[in-house]
């Protein structure tokens, strides 16, 4: 029932999303030669050195179009063993149309949210993302662009693409072209990380994962599905406090990737290296998210092995409030501590889950105020308000907090 349910939902969707490319693949070619002008007097558009600066501009993803991946090595290892079998029957479809409907309707509610508290909304392209294809080492179908803070990070006046390391992401960034091209023309400086070949050698293709016992054995080992033959990294493994940037190795970024980024930024940005007690490390936000000069939020069932270096140097560690999310909604993606995968608009305000009671109420006890969203549909796909964004701009300058 489901396959066909979902076989008939890409059906329905792909004459939407036909229409849609073909409208924007006009407006390309209308601006393709815009010629590069910038007077003296512009600023930067992109422009952000940590997380909670008052924010001006943000990517936020989209949902539509959004595909079930292949049930790859890498996919596998990092997604839950209860999904699974949801994976391997419906791998390179769509997601259920009636959940996708109703994560572009939140989507959409979050970024008017967003415009009514003064911030600009970018969105990228619409893709065909169920399209399969080839380079010289795979196939694959695509994935989605719902994850901007996957793919883009800001690191003051530039903005880095990264490699990625799941084959149904190698094309991701092709949805966030015309926006970054536009950034460039303005003045922005645009770095894209090494292409990574994806070969059979950047996965252990024989990686032992079939209980979570195994899976925090070889955390702690230091053995995960991605090898070091050439870097990869997802951007949400990088988290930014001014001069110090924080990463941790995980399923999608190796330690190749992180001295790429350490090397890239160097002398001006220090890259610190942090691991987690996780299981399955992936994307450093929904477990140690920073909300403000010395201030991060912790997850107690992920906590950090270096908390005592941020401590010393004075930090406050605030302990993350426990998820409601409801263990009948389906998190295809994601586990449910989304719940701590906040936005700050600034130091006093934070886009918050609205039916999260126990964080909003964390949130004004810290005194910052909560701006209550829902975003349960979306979180399906594998993020929170965190990773549906990359904030582009944010009104301040360069510091050391640490």
């Amino acid at each position: 029932m489901l396959r066909t349910f979902i076989t008939n939902s890409s059906r329905v969707l792909h004459r939407g999303y036909a229409r849609l490319i073909s409208q924007q693949s006009k407006r390309s070619q209308q601006t393709a030669a815009a010629p590069i002008e910038k007077s003296a007097e512009d600023t930067c558009p992109v422009s952000s050195y940590n997380e909670w600066d008052p924010l001006e501009e943000v990517i936020v993803g989209r949902p539509e179009g959004a595909c079930i991946p292949s049930f790859t090595v890498e996919v596998k290892a990092n997604t839950n063993q209860a999904y699974w079998n949801f994976y391997e029957k419906h791998g390179g479809q769509l997601f259920p149309e009636k959940h996708l409907e109703l994560a572009v309707k939140e989507v959409e509610e979050f970024c008017n949210i967003l415009r009514h508290e003064g911030v600009t909304v970018r969105r990228p392209d619409i893709v065909d993302w169920a399209k399969e294809y080839e380079t010289p080492d795979f196939k694959a179908k695509g994935l989605y662009s719902a994850m901007p803070r996957d793919i883009l990070i800001v690191i003051g006046e530039e903005i880095i693409e990264a490699p990625m390391a799941w084959r149904s992401r190698f094309f991701e960034y092709r949805a966030y072209r015309s926006i970054v091209k536009d950034y460039f023309r303005r003045g922005a400086k645009w770095t894209t990380a090494p292409k990574p070949e994806m070969k059979d050698d950047l996965y252990d293709c024989d990686y032992p994962m079939s209980n979570v016992q195994d899976r925090h054995i070889l955390a702690s080992q230091g053995k995960f599905v991605t090898t070091e033959f050439e870097p990869c990294f997802d951007a949400a493994d990088f988290i930014r406090a001014g001069k110090d940037i924080f990463a941790q190795r995980s399923q999608v970024t190796n330690y190749m990737g992180i001295e790429w980024m350490r090397r890239h930024l160097e002398p001006e940005f220090k890259v610190h290296e942090i691991s987690f007690q996780d299981p399955n490390p992936m994307h450093i936000d929904a477990t140690f998210n920073i909300i403000g000069p010395g201030l991060v939020l912790s997850n107690p069932d992920r906590p950090c092995n270096q908390i005592e270096m941020f401590k010393k140097a004075g930090w406050k560690i605030v302990t993350a409030a426990k998820p409601v999310i409801p263990d009948s909604h389906p998190l295809w993606m994601s586990s449910k501590w989304l719940s701590m995968n906040v936005l700050m608009l600034d130091e006093k305000r934070v886009v918050c889950d609205a039916n999260e009671i126990p964080t909003i109420k964390m949130f004004e006890r810290l005194g910052i105020q909560p701006i209550k969203v829902s975003l349960r549909y979306a979180n399906s796909l594998g993020g929170g308000f965190h990773c549906w964004t990359t904030d582009v701009r944010r009104r301040g300058t360069l510091e050391s907090y640490f």
